[in-house]
């Protein structure tokens, strides 16, 4: 049996008497496509915030590739391979949208300032490098039309493209993505849904939280439902989509007792 690129156990934060997420646990097995889904509020953005570094927990356990990672500063954690796009957009908005992009190669880039502003020929080679790199990833999105464009000029779904573009330079192991495809149109979104399989059979393993049950459906291995911070399902897409207690927990119905 495989073992899991990513394990959650019993994770949870408080923030003062109120758990925000509350002793959730799952695995992420290398590959997969994993989506947490649940009603607003439910924790999901806090999970990738304890997962990532960018808060700690209050007690539990996130584990990477066999190693605890508990608590360790976000670069750190950026630095292993755990890379993530964000709900609220962080766009840089007066620079172009390869200038963006380009920015996500610092976890792999090794000339210093020093060398880039004499431009000595290492620099210069690492800067076309990153460029290319950066292009790449905007055509995989289907930005590259938009490379020279300031940031601040792209509609909102675009700049959400834009920044799965700046997550997918530095080369992650595991990406997290938050409601990638918000705002984007239908045919964006199965765009995006073609490029999280291409990837994911390139080696990528993913774990996305997500509104749009078509993406869901289409694009999940397996789906953690979250609602008031704990875990109420997990399992098969088609297997939660039937679950009472996610029915209950979307349309606010009472699951009948036994």
């Amino acid at each position: 049996m495989t073992a899991p690129l990513l394990e959650v156990v019993d994770l949870t934060k408080r923030f003062g008497g109120v758990s925000a997420v509350d002793g959730v646990s799952f695995a992420a097995a290398p590959q997969e496509i994993t989506t947490v889904i649940g009603p607003n509020g439910a924790g999901k953005t806090t999970l990738f915030n304890l997962i990532t570094g960018f808060v700690p927990p209050t007690s539990g356990d996130v584990i990477y590739r066999g190693q605890r990672i508990t608590g360790m500063p976000a670069p750190q954690v950026a630095g292993a391979g755990i890379i993530r796009t964000f709900q609220n957009l962080i766009i840089f908005n007066e620079t172009t949208v390869v200038e963006n992009v380009m920015v996500g190669c610092h976890r792999w880039t090794r000339t210093g300032f020093i060398q880039a502003a004499l431009a000595l020929p290492a620099a210069v080679r690492e800067d076309r490098t990153v460029r290319e790199t950066a292009m790449a990833a905007l055509a995989l999105v289907g930005l590259e039309g938009r490379a020279h464009d300031r940031a601040r000029d792209l509609p909102f779904g675009q700049q959400r493209l834009l920044e799965v573009a700046r997550a997918l330079v530095a080369r992650p192991a595991l990406l997290l993505l938050d409601e990638p495809t918000a705002g984007l149109s239908a045919q964006e979104a199965q765009h995006l849904v073609a490029l999280i399989r291409r990837l994911r059979a390139d080696g990528v393993t993913f774990v996305v939280i997500e509104h749009n049950m078509d993406v869901v459906m289409d694009a999940a291995d397996r789906v953690i439902v979250l609602e008031y911070g704990e875990k109420i399902a997990e399992g098969p897409p088609q297997a939660v989509q039937r679950d009472p207690r996610v029915i209950a927990a979307y349309l606010g119905e009472e699951v009948p007792g036994p």
